[in-house]
């Protein structure tokens, strides 16, 4: 029974998805239709997560054959225990102290964080109608979609399911989508000087030797 009751908490489905949200909600501050584009398909790998994770345990359902074979002195219905990574890779002790669970929440932290200061920059920029270059924008181009992606993997390294399994590749994808969209906007409404920015700056892999922005003679 025990093990039972520790799924079907669906305030903490609803309560945890809320809180992420909003987490994500507020930096973002959605204006146009791809900011919100990307955050319902975070909104949708989030709702996914905290279903498995508090609500109906899916995965450990479709698993469950192998898992009580493979470890059979193991109740996966017991909430701690649905941390499979640490079950398959043999850590003793409490899952919430192994090395995964540890980069998991860095992972989460750092991404909210470098989501918070790239959209400042963004929509500083696009209250100006002027290009976002300064901050985490003069490292890679799309910082705000590499935040979500390392949130996402974070809580794929804490709890992984087959839904979000599946997920994480497609929204890496739709994030890889609704950057080349935006960066055809920036050259249509930009043209030469987002060229340039394109030239020194890198698309996704943050360069830490940022080369000063070349200096116009008026």
């Amino acid at each position: 029974m025990h093990g039972e009751s520790s799924y079907g908490l669906w305030t903490l489905v609803i309560l945890n998805s809320a809180i992420f949200i909003f987490f994500a909600f507020s930096f973002v501050k959605p204006k146009t239709k791809t900011d919100w584009r990307s955050l319902t398909a975070f909104s949708a790998f989030i709702v996914a997560l905290f279903t498995e994770m508090y609500g109906f345990p899916l995965t450990i359902y479709f698993l469950s054959g192998w898992l009580a074979e493979k470890y059979p002195g193991v109740d996966f219905l017991v909430h701690e225990n649905g941390h499979l990574l640490h079950t398959l890779f043999g850590f003793e002790g409490n899952a919430h102290f192994d090395p995964l669970h540890i980069a998991s929440n860095l992972l989460i932290f750092l991404g909210f964080i470098l989501l918070s200061s790239a959209w400042a920059v963004l929509h500083k920029a696009q209250q100006t109608r002027s290009l976002a270059t300064s901050g985490w924008y003069a490292r890679c181009r799309h910082p705000q979609y590499i935040a979500f992606i390392l949130i996402m993997f974070g809580f794929l390294l804490q709890w992984p399911t087959i839904p979000t399994v599946v997920m994480f590749p497609i929204l890496v994808w739709v994030y890889i989508r609704l950057a080349r969209r935006e960066e055809a906007m920036a050259l249509a409404e930009f043209g030469d000087e987002y060229r340039a920015y394109q030239d020194r700056t890198p698309a996704w892999i943050p360069a830490w030797n940022v080369a000063k922005e070349p200096t116009h003679s008026h």
